[in-house]
């Protein structure tokens, strides 16, 4: 089974990172994150990496029509590598405590280059969790360090597999954060995450719907990021086509799937039942009984529902969700 924030690596030195459970018509649903270059992996951004699949790989560029959206899909033969967050983050740890067990000391906060930093503080951080009552089990690492290319400046993508396990994790991390553990994101900090989105909200915006998830910290002077996946059955597609863009006021009803990839937040509407956002920038971004202005793209099913979405490409310019009328 294929889930989110897995990363798959083809025979031509592509990873590409999974961004929806399961198959569409027996392809991986994904984005091209890595190439494989003489000097080693390579980071790229959409456009380079859309160019590149054009020019030389342009079997990978695929139309979703159940996203009515253009992306990149692998076949399943065409795979060579499966990266999986779970695996591993259960490798990382424990080559960490093979380490320990061998030298007999751990330091605390060692300073270190390249890689060694970066696992440092993400074994730091697991142990944080655990001692909290957290199963590391049952969670998973995401990003550079899933496929080893993380340097000495790599952030920490956690994967979070079930909704408990989710909501279990943003709840200790707001705690360590109270008791000095962990630390909040700093101006400089904040500024960076926001560069990197390039989202349609002020940055004071930004940062204001930021802090109140609970989904990102720092650790040893490094920033994690949490990350929710359902690792259930997923429901049966339904198709959906595009209707034009629009921009309203409404009440969020239900928050339930608010960090779910895609996040849904259903609403108050007359005739459109909810919103849908597949840009990680406006996860869990409003909860039950606050008033939101979305600005997206209007899209109906074959059926006549009618939704929002924001994320309609991969940068979603333009396009947001803003909290207009807060409960507190």
């Amino acid at each position: 089974m294929f889930f989110a924030k897995d990363f798959i690596e083809t025979a031509e030195g592509l990873i590409f990172a999974v961004v929806a459970q399961g198959l569409e018509n027996g392809k991986v649903l994904c984005f091209l994150r890595y190439v494989h270059e003489p000097s080693g992996w390579k980071k790229v951004a959409t456009a380079p990496a859309n160019h590149l699949l054009q020019q030389r790989h342009p079997d990978y560029l695929y139309y979703s029509p159940v996203l009515d959206a253009h992306l990149h899909a692998v076949a399943v033969d065409r795979i060579v590598q499966h990266h999986r967050p779970q695996h591993r983050l259960q490798q990382l740890i424990q080559a960490i405590r093979h380490d320990i067990a061998r030298d007999g000391v751990y330091a605390e906060n060692l300073p270190g280059a390249g890689s060694a930093a970066v696992e440092r503080d993400l074994f730091d951080l697991c142990r944080l969790f655990e001692r909290q009552g957290l199963d590391p089990a049952q969670l998973g690492i995401t990003g550079s360090l899933l496929v080893g290319v993380q340097n000495h400046s790599s952030d920490i993508d956690l994967v979070c597999y079930g909704r408990p396990v989710f909501h279990q994790c943003r709840a200790i991390t707001g705690k360590l954060i109270e008791s000095g553990q962990l630390q909040t994101l700093n101006e400089q900090d904040w500024q960076l995450s926001y560069e990197r989105r390039s989202c349609a909200l002020s940055f004071d915006d930004y940062v204001w719907h930021e802090r109140r998830k609970c989904n990102k910290a720092m650790i040893n002077g490094r920033k994690f990021d949490l990350n929710f996946i359902d690792h259930k059955a997923g429901a049966e597609a339904v198709n959906y086509r595009k209707n034009g863009t629009i921009t309203l006021q409404c009440r969020v009803s239900d928050d339930t799937f608010a960090f779910d990839y895609p996040a849904e937040f259903k609403i108050d509407h007359e005739r459109i039942g909810s919103i849908v956002s597949f840009t990680a920038t406006y996860t869990g971004q409003a909860v039950r009984g606050e008033t939101v202005e979305v600005s997206g793209v209007l899209e109906q099913s074959e059926q006549g529902l009618q939704r929002i979405v924001v994320g309609s490409s991969r940068e979603a310019h333009g396009e947001y969700i803003k909290v207009i009328q807060c409960l507190s």
